[in-house]
């Protein structure tokens, strides 16, 4: 990660939802250079690219898990301690937390409730990461190996960019999106609140993905598309509409 890229930390929006009507929280942001526990909710394949990473960006004194499997993980590399609806135990000043769970639906469950209890939230970035000193990463975030956000690009809270996608310039990633490997978001893209690109997908530049939208693997992407829609192909073409998250 260069040096001067913005972490946005202290800041308030009102992306999560504890009831009907949208409700402002301000969101800890636990910086990366401080030697402190990591708890990390999630034992599962995704947990141990999240965990892999804290390893190589370092400034973690530890990393420990939660998981409702607990210990039925017994070849898991990390230590499962306990079960995510007692994450409020591990809360001791010394600790910031992730939720590694690559469905956005649970991932925001576990997120809003992490809020919530004031638990600080971690964003691990893997140092063969490229991100322009011009750019923005929200609490919570994991970009990964070989993952390029160019500059003034902001990137939400709770979002994966996967091994080696690339988000372009003046690109705005809204929370809880998960870009897969391998996908290029091109200029001027943003992309919707809980959204899902598929692996390998190409984005050209400009276009506007609504909330809630699914892109299938290796599509490409020349037409905006409307919120709650999941599209396919080349060019992407929507095949269904989706519930509303």
């Amino acid at each position: 990660m260069k040096s001067g890229t913005r972490i946005t930390g202290n800041i308030t929006r009102k992306k999560y939802h504890f009831s009907p009507e949208p409700q402002t929280k301000e969101v800890k942001y636990d910086g990366v250079m401080e030697s402190k526990k990591l708890v990390i909710i999630g034992a599962g394949g995704h947990g141990k690219v999240a965990a892999d990473c804290a390893e190589q960006q370092g400034g973690f004194s530890s990393i420990i898990f939660l998981d409702q499997g607990g210990s039925e993980h017994k070849d898991y590399p990390w230590p499962i301690l306990d079960k995510p609806e007692n994450f409020a135990r591990f809360i001791d000043g010394n600790s910031s937390f992730f939720v590694a769970i690559g469905h956005n639906a649970s991932r925001d469950r576990w997120t809003q409730a992490l809020i919530a209890g004031n638990a600080p939230l971690a964003t691990l970035i893997h140092p063969t990461a490229v991100i322009s000193a011009h750019s923005q990463i929200g609490a919570g975030t994991l970009v990964c190996a070989r993952a390029v956000v160019n500059p003034f690009t902001s990137i939400g809270i709770s979002c994966i960019v996967n091994t080696s996608a690339i988000i372009e310039h003046d690109c705005k990633v809204n929370d809880l999106v998960h870009v897969a490997p391998g996908s290029c978001l091109a200029g001027n893209v943003e992309v919707g609140r809980a959204s899902f690109i598929g692996i390998g997908t190409s984005i050209v530049p400009g276009i506007k993905l609504g909330a809630n939208v699914q892109i299938g693997a290796g599509a490409a992407v020349t037409k905006d598309i409307k919120d709650n829609c999941l599209a396919v192909g080349v060019p992407a073409r929507i095949i269904k509409s989706l519930p509303s998250c």
